[in-house]
């Protein structure tokens, strides 16, 4: 079984979800509508901006190039 992630981990992981909200909602977006871009759930969207699940790095880029922003605006 595997440890749980550090504090200082799931801190990042919060910070990232803050910015993909902030950054979907400047680009005029719903959840559902960024899900459909980059064809995942909506649900899952939610799951990565509240911080409950972290989105692969693949997504990461996916998110960037839909709300056409640079990566590292999602990840810094």
């Amino acid at each position: 079984m595997q440890d749980p992630p550090p504090d200082w981990a799931l801190a990042q992981l919060r910070v990232i979800g803050d910015r993909l909200r902030a950054s979907r909602r400047a680009a005029g977006l719903s959840q559902i509508a960024l899900a459909d871009r980059i064809g995942r759930d909506h649900k899952t969207i939610s799951r990565w901006e509240n911080g409950h699940r972290s989105p692969s790095v693949l997504d990461l880029i996916y998110i960037a190039r839909a709300l056409d922003i640079p990566l590292a605006d999602l990840v810094r």
